[in-house]
C-alpha cells in the first residue's frame, strides 16, 4: 500500500519548484492533492501535468496572503475530495540581498504578508480542520534563518524564525488533540528562488559565492520533496512538534565528496549558476 493511500493533501505555492515536487511526490503515494498558486495559467499547467500522469488533482488559483482565498481553497479541497488531511504551508517569497534599511517597506509588507500571515492563515483553516476530525498533519515550511539572525537576508530569515518558532508554539497548545504540527527545513532547494537573486545597489558580487554554496549541496526539489511525503504519513503519527532538516550533517559531507571527485575527475558542473540583478529602491 503507498503512503498516502486515500489522503487529501493541499500544497499552497505548488505550481512549480519546491512545492510542485511535493505535489508529485504526494501524488505517487496515493495522496489527492489540491494545488494553489497565485497565476492561474502556470496553476493550471501544473494540474494538468499531473492529470497526465493518471494523478488526482485540483487547483486553485489563490493569494494566501488572504484570509477569504484560503477559506476558500479549503472549500475547494473538501467539495472536491470530500475532505483533507495534509495542508502544506509552502508558498513563500524571498527580499532583495542587501542592507535592511535601503528595502522599501512596500517589499517588506508584502513579505510579511505572504510568509507569515499567509502560514498563519493556512495553519488557521487547516487546523478548524483538523480539530473537527481529530486528526490531521499540518506541515510548515521553514528555511534560512529559522536558527538565528541572518544578516542582508533580515527580512525573510526573520519571517522564517517566526514560522518555526509559530510551529513549535502551536503544537505544544494543541498536543493531544490528534493532529501532528510539523515544520519542515528542506535546506538549498535548486528553484528560480534560490538562483533568480535579487539584490540592492553595491551588493551585487556579494552573492556570488552562492554559486560556490549551490555545487556543494544544492538539492534538486524532487530530494526534499520525497522527505515531505515521508513526514505527512503515517510515520509521523504521534510525532507533533517535529522539526526536520533535509541537510544533515552526512549530507552535507556527501555534498563535499562530490564536488571533490567532480574536481579530480574534471567532469562538468551541471547545476545552474545564479542570475543576479539589481533593484531600485
Amino acid at each position: 500500500m503507498k503512503l498516502l493511500e486515500g489522503k487529501t493533501a493541499v500544497i499552497t505555492g505548488s505550481s512549480k519548484g519546491l512545492g510542485f515536487a511535493i505535489a508529485r511526490s504526494f501524488a505517487k503515494q496515493g495522496a489527492n492533492v489540491v494545488l494553489a498558486a497565485r497565476t492561474a495559467e502556470t496553476l493550471q499547467s501544473a494540474v494538468n501535468a499531473l492529470k497526465s500522469e493518471g494523478f488526482k488533482a485540483e487547483g486553485l488559483a489563490c493569494d494566501t496572503s488572504k484570509l477569504e482565498d484560503v477559506e476558500r481553497l479549503a472549500q475547494t479541497a473538501i467539495s472536491t475530495f470530500g475532505h483533507f488531511n495534509i495542508w502544506v504551508n509552502n508558498a513563500g517569497i524571498s527580499a532583495p540581498y542587501g542592507l535592511t534599511m535601503s528595502i522599501s517597506p512596500e517589499k517588506i509588507k508584502q513579505l510579511v504578508d505572504t510568509n507569515i500571515m499567509g502560514v498563519y492563515y493556512g495553519s488557521h483553516v487547516a487546523m478548524r480542520q483538523f480539530l473537527s476530525q481529530r486528526s490531521g498533519k499540518l506541515i510548515n515550511l521553514l528555511g534560512r534563518g529559522d536558527s538565528g539572525p541572518v544578516p542582508y537576508q533580515n527580512s525573510y530569515a526573520s519571517s522564517k524564525a517566526w514560522v518555526k518558532n509559530f510551529t513549535q508554539a502551536l503544537a505544544r497548545e494543541y498536543a493531544g488533540e490528534g493532529v501532528e504540527v510539523m515544520a519542515f527545513n528542506p535546506g538549498l532547494v535548486i528553484t528560480e528562488m534560490l538562483t533568480q537573486v535579487e539584490t540592492t545597489m553595491g551588493f551585487e558580487e556579494k552573492v556570488l559565492p552562492l554559486n560556490t554554496v549551490i555545487r556543494f549541496w544544492g538539492n534538486l526539489p524532487e530530494e526534499p520533496a520525497q522527505k515531505v511525503a515521508w513526514m505527512a504519513s503515517s510515520a509521523t503519527d504521534r510525532k507533533n512538534g517535529l522539526v526536520v532538516h533535509f541537510m544533515s550533517f552526512d549530507r552535507m559531507m556527501a555534498g563535499v565528496g562530490k564536488e571533490f571527485w567532480r574536481w579530480i575527475t574534471r567532469a562538468p558542473n551541471i547545476k545552474p549558476t545564479i542570475q543576479v540583478r539589481t533593484t531600485k529602491i
